[in-house]
């Protein structure tokens, strides 16, 4: 039987359980899922052969540059076939993957720092920008992960950085373009100090002029799609952000300003909030959120700690049931406990059924991650007419009992019980474990 605390450590900080590793698991829950933040950064198998971010802007900028209609084309065809394939081996990833805390950090991470495919340049980026600007630092240093996502050609086609010039730059002076504050302004606002920081519009114009050159490599460039640093857009001068001023150093300037910002009381504030927020409950804790800062400030912005400090709080071990799950959570922890991996087009079919397709958030400020935004009467009527058609696909494989024992028996209500115990059929027995809202919450 499954214990309270294992399924603490399977459902809430990993993705749901695999049968094959509640044993792993119960001798020391804790344990098992420290264990997984010390097994490195190695890209998933199934992710090895995708293209890279900048493989991936040739592609759509050989294409833009055809025409229109090329775009169009290949917007409808071979990127979005390319979307497809990528999102829906990730979700294969979480399904199969016996590192699930790590992958709840990757998704955390990456919803975090969103881009979404809503806008057409990033249909074909999304996939690399998670493997290569989100993937190889959860457990690392966040100044690095936040460095690497400014500098992916995914946030800067997302947040139209690449098209930012300084108005007295050389480029400016000659183009008449002008400042684009859309990436300064979500850095500070979603990634860093959070909304009630106390940064002005002026900290936003500031910090956008501090960010003007950096940018993205041309075809007639070489290597199109790497991270290009244009002097010649870069707006000179003294720049003042948060009262610093920050001396004309062309990169240097971006590169300090980040440093600066990943290091400030306010991120470790918002970041703790966020963790403690996915972790612990929709409101939660202050004491914990503040030990949580705490860990961010001490260990110089050590995501591996902050991982280590949240597993380590007795708040998130307190209240089995206090998370909804999203639906990719939903879909992902049911397939991980019956084993039937799914097929891609099919996944994505039910994700988007479900309002949550992979890399589409509807903005910058990513999917949310409270209950009211997951759980409705059409949501949850949704939810139970996917549970029977699961049911009815893998009743011969997965007996409920079974099911029962490796999934929600440690929180198990008797009306589900009984509700269980007395369906028709065994397809509509499994269905019942997975409309249960034991099993909708983490």
């Amino acid at each position: 039987m499954t214990t309270l605390q294992t399924f603490i450590a399977v459902t809430r900080f990993g993705l749901g359980a695999k049968p094959s590793e509640l044993q792993s698991a119960a001798g020391d829950p804790r344990g098992w899922l420290k264990q997984q933040l010390q097994s490195g950064s190695t890209l998933p198998q199934r992710l090895a052969h995708f293209p890279t971010g900048s493989q991936r802007f040739a592609e759509f900028e050989a294409s833009r540059r055809r025409s229109d209609a090329a775009l169009q084309q290949a917007l409808r065809g071979s990127i979005r076939e390319s979307y497809i394939a990528e999102a829906g081996a990730r979700t294969q990833v979480q399904i199969d993957s016996d590192t699930p805390f790590r992958e709840r950090l990757v998704a955390f991470w990456s919803n975090h720092f969103t881009i979404s495919v809503q806008r057409p340049p990033v249909l074909g980026l999304a996939g690399a920008f998670e493997r290569e600007a989100i993937r190889p630092h959860v457990t690392g240093r966040f100044y690095d992960m936040l460095l690497a996502v400014a500098r992916h050609p995914g946030m800067l086609l997302y947040l139209d950085n690449a098209q930012s010039v300084g108005p007295t730059s050389v480029a400016g002076q000659r183009s008449g373009r002008g400042l684009n504050e859309n990436l300064a302004r979500e850095i500070l606002e979603l990634h860093t100090l959070g909304v009630n920081a106390g940064y002005t519009q002026a900290d936003v114009r500031e910090f956008a002029r501090i960010l003007t050159g950096w940018s993205l490599s041309r075809p007639e460039d070489g290597d199109p799609g790497t991270f290009r640093f244009r002097p010649f857009i870069h707006e000179p001068g003294t720049k003042t952000l948060l009262g610093v001023q920050y001396l004309d150093g062309g990169i240097r300037e971006g590169e300090t300003a980040l440093l600066a910002l990943s290091r400030h009381p306010a991120t470790a504030t918002h970041i703790a909030t966020k963790f403690a927020r996915h972790f612990i409950a929709d409101n939660p804790p202050a004491a914990a959120v503040k030990r949580l800062a705490r860990v961010y400030r001490e260990t110089d912005c050590d995501l591996g700690a902050l991982a280590r400090a949240i597993v380590d709080a007795p708040e998130a071990w307190a209240e089995p049931l206090a998370k909804v799950k999203t639906p990719n959570e939903y879909v992902v922890s049911a397939l991980r406990a019956t084993g039937y991996a799914g097929e891609n087009e099919k996944l994505m079919q039910s994700l988007r059924l479900f309002g949550q397709a992979p890399f589409a958030a509807p903005s910058p400020a990513g999917w949310p991650d409270t209950a009211e935004q997951w759980i409705g009467p059409e949501s949850v009527l949704r939810r139970a007419e996917w549970a029977m058609a699961l049911g009815q696909r893998i009743n011969q494989f997965r007996p409920p009992d079974t099911l029962v024992a490796t999934t929600i028996a440690p929180v198990m209500r008797r009306e589900t019980q009984l509700a269980i115990e007395r369906a028709p059929s065994t397809a509509e027995a499994v269905a019942l474990v997975f409309a249960a809202p034991e099993f909708q919450r983490r």
